[in-house]
C-alpha cells in the first residue's frame, strides 16, 4: 500500500481527513496528501510572528528584556495571560515564550503590536511564501468570530455559539481559507526547512525560534507518534473541527523532517484525542517512509 493511502486510512479511522506535507530537510525528498490546497493555519502563523521578533532582536531593533504591562483590556481568550486576574508585567522575550509554549493569544497580540502588525506578512513574502496570507493577528480573528455570530463579549459569544448548528459553525469566516489566515502544507514545511537550515534569517534568530518551538507543552499531536528519542519541536493550531500542527522530527542520527498537518473532522463532535493521535501516527508513517530505501524515488511529481 502506498504511504499516502495508508495515511488517508489512518485519518479515516479517526473520522477525519487531512492535508499534509512531510519533507526531508537535508535532501528534499517528500511525501504529501493534497499539499498545495489552501488551508486555514490558525495559530501556526505564530511561527512567522516569533521569527520576525527574533530577527528584530538579533538586528538590534528590539530589546528582548523590554517590559510590557498586560492589562484587562489586553486579554484574549485561551491559555496563558488571558487567565490572569491582575495586571501582569512581562518581557517581550517572555511574550514570545508564552506565544509558542502555550499558544497564548494575548501574548501573541501584544508581540504583534510591538514588531509591527504588517511585518509577518512582509516576512512571508520575503521568504517566498506566496500562498501564505495573514489576515491580522489573534485579536482580528476573534473579532471576526464575534461579528459572524453577532456577539459583543466573550460571555455572549459562548452563549450564542452553543446554540449554533454544525452547518452554521462550519460557515464561520475563520474556518474558510479564502477569508482568513491561510497557507498550504507545502509552504509551511518550506518555512520550517528555512528555519532549520538557518536560511530564514540570521542563525541566532533561527536558533531562537527552534528553541521556543521545542518548549511547546502540548504533546498529543505530532510528538505522540514518535519514540521518546525523537525530539519534535512544534506549533499547534486549533479551531472548531480543525486540528493543526507544524513541526520538525529530529532523529538522534541527524535526520530532520519538516511536517505540516491540517486535519478536519467529519463531525464537530468527533473525539479530539482520536484525531490528535492520528496526526502523530500519520507523521510517523510519512517520516518512516522517507527514512526507508523505498522512499528514495519520492519527488514533487509523486504527490497526490
Amino acid at each position: 500500500m502506498r504511504t499516502e493511502e495508508l495515511i488517508t486510512q489512518t485519518f479515516a479511522k479517526a473520522s477525519a481527513t487531512a492535508r499534509l506535507h512531510v519533507v526531508d530537510i537535508r535532501d528534499g525528498r517528500q511525501i504529501g496528501v493534497r499539499p498545495d490546497e489552501q488551508v486555514v493555519i490558525a495559530s501556526v502563523f505564530k511561527i512567522l510572528l516569533v521569527l520576525e521578533f527574533a530577527r528584530q532582536v538579533v538586528a538590534g531593533q528590539l530589546d528582548p528584556a523590554e517590559r510590557v504591562v498586560v492589562r484587562a483590556r489586553d486579554r484574549l481568550g485561551g491559555w496563558g495571560l488571558a487567565g490572569c486576574a491582575d495586571d501582569a508585567e512581562v518581557s517581550l522575550r517572555d511574550l514570545a515564550y508564552f506565544t509558542m509554549s502555550v499558544s497564548d493569544n494575548t501574548a501573541a497580540d501584544l508581540l504583534l503590536r510591538r514588531v509591527g502588525p504588517d511585518t509577518p506578512a512582509l516576512l512571508a513574502a520575503e521568504l517566498g511564501l506566496t500562498r501564505t496570507r495573514l489576515i491580522g493577528g489573534p485579536r482580528e480573528l476573534l473579532e471576526s468570530m464575534f461579528a459572524d455570530v453577532g456577539a459583543r463579549t466573550d460571555a455572549e459569544f459562548a452563549r450564542i455559539f452553543a446554540t449554533l448548528s454544525e452547518e452554521r459553525v462550519r460557515g464561520l469566516s475563520v474556518l474558510d481559507p479564502e477569508r482568513t489566515t491561510s497557507s498550504t502544507a507545502r509552504e509551511i514545511t518550506r518555512l520550517l526547512s528555512l528555519i532549520w537550515r538557518d536560511e530564514a534569517g540570521p542563525a541566532p534568530a533561527c536558533a531562537m525560534v527552534r528553541d521556543l518551538m521545542g518548549r511547546q507543552i502540548f504533546w498529543t499531536r505530532l510528538p505522540a507518534g514518535f519514540p521518546s528519542e525523537v525530539r519534535v519541536p512544534a506549533k499547534t493550531g486549533t479551531l472548531p473541527g480543525l486540528h493543526i500542527e507544524a513541526g520538525v522530527a529530529e532523529y538522534p542520527d541527524g535526520g530532520r523532517y519538516a511536517i505540516a498537518m491540517f486535519a478536519r473532522t467529519e463531525r464537530l463532535g468527533t473525539r479530539s484525542l482520536d484525531v490528535d493521535l492520528a496526526m502523530g501516527d500519520a507523521a510517523r508513517i510519512a517520516v518512516e517512509a522517507l527514512r526507508s530505501s523505498d522512499a528514495r524515488g519520492h519527488t514533487a511529481a509523486d504527490l497526490a
